[in-house]
């Protein structure tokens, strides 16, 4: 199996302003990245419509609809931090994960990534790191 995350599917200084556009960023990452096909970016806008993925600490995590579990072909993520936080219904987002989940692979995923958001000390390293790579150790569990 491989990896869910590859360091070209990190982004380190997103340009999205509103939840929406931060959608198609990570989802378009979800597509450069073999994982996805252009139509599951629709389907995480459905999902979003239907109930936020906001998480706290900083964090949402925009996913598909069910009904859009054909446009997935692997699982992977993509992460994009923003420099100025984005207004996701009246929360504070500075990290976008995209996720697109095969078979139900993204279960373990999700609780790796909320295990390190769940760590102030990990957010805050999330903030200061300079490169990719240093999100990929931080983030540690999610390819295992």
């Amino acid at each position: 199996m491989s990896n869910v995350l590859e360091l070209a599917q990190i982004n380190l200084h997103g340009s999205a302003t509103t939840p929406a556009e931060a959608i198609d960023e990570v989802g378009k990452l979800l597509v450069a990245s073999g994982a996805v096909t252009d139509d599951y970016i629709a389907f995480m806008h459905d999902r979003e419509a239907t109930v936020s993925t906001y998480m706290g600490n900083f964090l949402a995590i925009p996913h598909g609809t069910n009904e859009g579990k054909d446009t997935i072909s692997k699982s992977a993520l993509s992460f994009v931090r923003y420099d100025n936080p984005i207004d996701w219904g009246g929360n504070e987002v500075r990290f976008v994960v995209g996720i697109a989940g095969k078979d139900g692979g993204h279960m373990e995923v999700l609780s790796s990534i909320a295990i390190v958001f769940s760590e102030d000390d990990d957010v805050a390293k999330l903030l200061a790191a300079q490169t990719p790579e240093e999100i990929m150790e931080i983030l540690g569990d999610v390819n295992a």
